[in-house]
């Protein structure tokens, strides 16, 4: 899959191609029904398929605050688009700029000279451009006069609901990696490269490998069962903290892997980290020591998780 970053890298062999418009955070059952529908009609019309997504989202650009947590950053999405038979993913910095633009403007530049869009698939919710004055319907007309097809996205329901990004947050906050699974039609994970600590699991017992996951929110907190992916002999088993670190005064979202029986050096790696089931919730306990007999019991637990599954 090719990353086009930005309009400006665009070229005149871009031009021609089915594409989508969205966030496609999770890339979850909803959205690779989308893909696939984008697939077919590429094969039909002898083009490539274009996803066109936007960093950062408009949410987390309006409203930083009241952003929800990314289920999957740029990284990860790339990752699991490809998976999907995109050929192209298009990500757009959105910034005050292009926030200004207008709808029409939108369509003039980036649909038209940019991609000339032969079809699009895009929500009847959609809206787009300055104010958000751009809807399904100005789409629908400019495709009429520009002859380009614009539909609806096939919804896709599981247990009579859409299936969208927020009922896999949601399903993860509350520990549901089952149910967030379902949803996504593969496991939760989490990739980042293993970065130096303060070492302090390994005068416990318990060394952890750590990975920064550059992130102001994680949709998933808490103690887990995990296997991580990257390393020799994957999946490793092990015992996971996702979360702020409180009883050590942490302050930024880190996630830490305690592996089983393994020893291997591991710092520099890129390795994905696999949500297998919930232990507890993340705690502040009074003293280290307090801390290090919990991670004793969760190390236990998880173990005894992953041989019951055997």
């Amino acid at each position: 899959m090719e990353l086009i970053r930005g309009y400006h890298n665009l070229r005149p062999r871009h031009r021609g191609c089915v594409a989508t418009i969205g966030n496609f955070d999770g890339v979850h059952l909803g959205h690779q029904t989308v893909l696939g529908q984008l697939s077919e009609k590429a094969a039909e019309l002898g083009v490539p398929s274009v996803v066109i997504s936007f960093e950062p989202y408009p949410m987390e650009f309006f409203a930083p605050d009241k952003a929800p947590a990314r289920l999957t950053r740029l990284r990860e999405k790339i990752r699991a688009l490809a998976r999907y038979a995109v050929d192209r993913l298009l990500c757009l910095r959105f910034d005050a700029e292009f926030a200004a633009q207008p709808a029409e403007e939108f369509i003039e530049h980036v649909l038209l000279k940019g991609l000339d869009v032969r079809y699009l698939v895009v929500g009847d919710d959609f809206r787009f451009g300055k104010d958000r004055r751009g809807d399904f319907a100005l789409l629908r007309k400019a495709g009429e006069q520009h002859g380009f097809q614009v539909v609806n996205l096939h919804t896709f329901a599981i247990d009579g609901e859409r299936v969208s990004s927020t009922r896999v947050r949601e399903a993860l906050a509350a520990g549901e990696i089952g149910q967030a699974e379902q949803l996504l039609g593969r496991p939760y994970r989490m990739c980042g490269r293993v970065a130096h600590g303060d070492k302090r699991g390994r005068t416990i017992g318990f060394p952890t490998a750590n990975i920064h996951l550059h992130r102001t929110n994680t949709p998933i907190k808490g103690v887990f069962a995990v296997e991580m992916f990257g390393i020799e002999g994957e999946p490793v088993q092990g015992v996971a903290n996702i979360g702020t670190r409180p009883t050590v005064d942490g302050t930024r979202s880190l996630l830490e892997v305690h592996l089983f029986d393994f020893d291997a050096d591991i710092y520099g790696r890129n390795v994905s980290v696999e949500f297998v089931h919930k232990l507890r919730d993340e705690q502040q306990f009074a003293s280290f020591e307090e801390l290090r007999k919990q991670i004793d019991k969760d190390a236990n637990a998880a173990r005894a998780f992953f041989a019951q599954r055997e």
